[in-house]
């Protein structure tokens, strides 16, 4: 059996990272086995979560895996879909992960209160007197990745512009269907439902959510999603 190795659920989400998300989401569509365990960025190889364990073999970094899982088991997640969708897919993926991820990290750690609210907590069983070192070197990483993709460059209501038109773009693309590809969402969505999850979620104050809150095809989209992948969440937080 698959063992993926996850951040584990928090600031009111099934999984607080949307990359955890999306993995878990692809093997749902695959219809694979999977167990899942909390992970430590240090056991990962590369550093990040999540990362999965299948009959030896680690696989680390979420595009690879999704690549390992349709080598490996013969199932093509995007399965249906033309060659021009495949490419608006793959596209669309990069503008979740490559910009909307980051106006999300954005809003939720270089925010003082968000930041408080959420990622702070991490550091709550360390030793006191290296708490507010360790929360201080998190923003500062953080901070420092986010102007280096450019996004912390500018200000608060570029972001939310930017983030805003990307927004649009997949409203435009989901039209009236149920899914942005049609009848049944494909594993290229998964990264995109799970990036708007974290990004737009209501736990942290973002002017993007409020944005978004104008978007109701968009919302609908969300909570369908949610409802799919995640039905004891969606329980829960009814």
């Amino acid at each position: 059996m698959i063992t993926l190795y996850v951040a584990g659920e928090g600031f009111g989400l099934p999984e607080y990272s949307p990359y955890a998300m999306k993995t878990e989401i692809q093997l749902q569509l695959a219809d694979l086995a999977y167990e899942k365990r909390p992970g430590r960025r240090e056991d990962s190889p590369k550093g990040q979560i999540p990362w999965i364990v299948d009959g030896g073999r680690t696989i680390a970094d979420t595009t690879f895996i999704r690549a390992y899982l349709e080598e490996t088991y013969g199932v093509d997640l995007d399965a249906g879909l033309t060659p021009g969708q495949r490419a608006q897919a793959w596209a669309m993926e990069r503008m979740a992960e490559n910009q909307l991820g980051w106006v999300g990290a954005h809003f939720r750690f270089l925010k003082p209160d968000n930041f408080a609210r959420g990622p702070a907590h991490w550091f709550d069983e360390a030793p006191e007197p290296m708490r507010e070192s360790l929360r201080a070197g998190l923003v500062e990483a953080v901070g420092a990745n986010v102007r280096a993709v450019g996004i912390g460059r500018h200000s608060d209501e570029e972001i939310a512009w930017l983030a805003e038109r990307s927004l649009k773009a997949i409203v435009a693309t989901l039209g009236d269907k149920p899914f942005l590809y049609g009848d049944r969402p494909v594993g290229s969505e998964a990264v995109v439902f799970s990036i708007l999850a974290t990004t737009l979620n209501p736990f942290f104050d973002c002017p993007v959510r409020r944005a978004a809150e104008g978007m109701p095809t968009l919302m609908a989209y969300i909570e369908r999603m949610m409802a799919r992948f995640y039905p004891e969440h969606m329980a829960l937080a009814a």
